[in-house]
């Protein structure tokens, strides 16, 4: 079964975009780029194209960025 775009990009985004590494989790990183590189890669592997994830989401970079900010001030609302 092939997941469509939106769906990989959800599952992509959970698993992968965290907040600041405040405890030292391996693997998370704040690197926009990076996290682009990575989830293109995944999406390539289950057949997803990357215009089809722009179709979805628009700018890649620009929506895992927001994403980042999301997840950081979650985190930082969370620590006070």
């Amino acid at each position: 079964m092939t997941e469509t775009a939106r769906e990989y990009i959800d599952f992509w985004v959970e698993n992968s975009v965290h907040a600041a590494e405040q405890f030292r989790t391996p693997g998370a990183t704040q690197d926009v780029e990076e996290l682009v590189r990575r989830l293109i890669a995944g999406a390539g592997g289950q057949g997803i194209t990357e215009e089809a994830m722009r179709d979805e989401v628009g700018d890649i970079a620009d929506y895992i960025r927001e994403k980042l900010k999301a997840a950081n001030k979650a985190e930082g609302g969370r620590q006070q």
